[in-house]
């Protein structure tokens, strides 16, 4: 009576996040009074998935205690979806043979992701404990590169050969479709395993069960190497819409497939990754909001510190044209919106340029057209900037030299904005750094300290030829 109550109140919440919300208040309602039978309730008509955010939503010693009720099977699904720190700390609370059941029946890529994320004593334990066959699997995958299609692809595919006829084909399908993780791609090779072809499942189920594989696969094969970097692996799925593709070493033998499934987590970590750069911060792929605050805070204070010294550079500038302020002291006062509205323009460059490089969209030799483009924007920008600011600073203050100061200083910084947020991304990617994480505080150098003293040259030049 209490599941099918539950169902029922499940299948009435249309929204998913409220399921989830209400999965995980149930949960911890349960847990909290030690009722372990009804939170198991809870948990019966719930995706894996959702079943892991319910989880990480619960007080951290509630969490081995909630992972507890899964079925074995069970288990390890949810193990898969959940985030490294949680999964970290559940390793240390399992015991060992725990440990190796969960670990043991992972997909060799989750499992890879996993270790990559634990200490090297916790790992070689794990590895100790793992079957041969799931050992070996682990340790071909951790054998490659971080972030390259050797790292984050799994050896769990379906491989035919082409002298196969179509019958035998789908009795290997039927007997290996348990172990794999897909079943839509086939992958054909020839008798030393290099990759000649591949056919889809509806492929194979509308041709005739004597013809050959050799005569329906299809010749043009899309792949990648064991080295390809993992956001170019991503770029090849979107673009082609592949469910999964084929992986293959230095002589084009298939060692592995990609699933789609493992590319949406990259293209969701890789602009994860661009945005925290964008502000100054540096991801390492643990969720922000469960870390240490000291190490948020050691991983926020570089930036600062340059930033700090960035405006210690401009307060230098400034106090260097003192004299003029003192002459004109509400020059003073638009120092703020010059710099701000520099630093703006500045952003709005480099966000759709480090963008365009991410996505691919930037060709080669094009950097000259994307800095020039950018920089008749500034011009547009700065000037229709100028002309509002020109026509307010000059009501605010009755002054013609202000007034004029203010606003082609503003056209200027605003083509300087925008060269150096369009430029400054592309120097850097050239030079091998990543230009979100680089261009930022550049940007922002860049902006204040000229920026200032492009203010202070044209008043001064102003000044000289207007009488104050």
């Amino acid at each position: 009576m209490v599941e099918s109550s539950n169902t029922s109140t499940l299948q009435s919440i249309s929204s998913r996040r409220e399921l989830r919300e209400l999965v995980r208040s149930q949960l911890q309602m349960f847990l909290e009074v030690g009722n372990l039978e009804g939170a198991k309730t809870v948990l019966v008509p719930v995706q894996p998935a959702d079943i892991a955010e319910a989880i990480e939503g619960l007080p951290e010693t509630l969490h081995v205690i909630a992972f507890r009720l899964l079925s074995k099977d069970e288990a390890t699904e949810v193990y898969e979806h959940l985030d490294s720190s949680v999964q970290q700390s559940l390793i240390e609370e399992f015991k060992n043979q725990e440990v190796r059941e969960i670990v043991d029946k992972m997909s060799p890529d989750d499992r890879a992701k996993l270790f990559d994320e634990l200490p090297a004593k916790v790992v070689r334990r794990l590895l100790k404990n793992l079957s041969s066959s799931e050992r070996q699997a682990t340790a071909l995958l951790l054998g490659y590169e971080p972030d390259t299609a050797g790292r984050i692809m799994t050896p769990e595919y379906i491989s035919l050969k082409e002298h196969f006829t179509v019958a035998q084909a789908l009795d290997r399908i039927r007997s290996l479709a348990h172990v794999t993780e897909t079943v839509y791609s086939l992958y054909v090779t020839d008798a030393d395993r290099h990759l000649s072809g591949i056919l889809s499942l509806r492929d194979l189920v509308v041709a005739q069960p004597e013809q050959q594989i050799s005569e329906i696969a299809t010749r043009d094969v899309v792949f990648v190497h064991t080295s390809t970097d993992q956001e170019e692996v991503a770029r090849t799925i979107q673009r082609y819409d592949f469910l999964a593709l084929p992986v293959v070493d230095s002589e084009r033998r298939l060692v592995g497939i990609v699933t789609v499934d493992d590319v949406i987590d990259i293209l969701e970590q890789e602009t994860t990754e661009d945005i925290y750069a964008l502000g100054g911060l540096q991801a390492d792929g643990d969720n922000y909001f469960q870390m240490n605050l000291f190490r948020v805070a050691r991983q926020r204070v570089l930036w600062l510190l340059v930033l700090l010294f960035t405006n210690t550079l401009t307060s230098g500038v400034i106090r260097a044209n003192q004299g003029i302020l003192e002459q004109v002291v509400s020059l003073a006062m638009f120092i703020p919106l010059l710099i701000g509205t520099g630093g703006n323009v500045g952003a709005q460059s480099s966000t759709v340029v480090i963008r365009g490089l991410n996505m691919d969209k930037i060709q080669t030799g094009g950097a000259g057209r994307i800095i020039r483009r950018e920089a008749i924007a500034g011009i547009l920008l700065g000037s229709m900037l100028g002309a509002i600011v020109t026509v307010g600073a000059y009501l605010l203050q009755g002054s013609w030299i202000v007034a004029i100061a203010v606003g082609f200083s503003l056209m200027v910084i605003s083509l300087l904005a925008s060269v150096s947020g369009s430029a400054l991304p592309m120097l850097f990617k050239s030079l091998g750094f990543d230009p979100a994480l680089m261009s930022a505080p550049f940007i922002t150098t860049a902006v204040d300290v000229l920026g200032v003293l492009i203010y202070f040259s044209i008043a001064r030049l102003l000044m000289a030829v207007i009488p104050f």
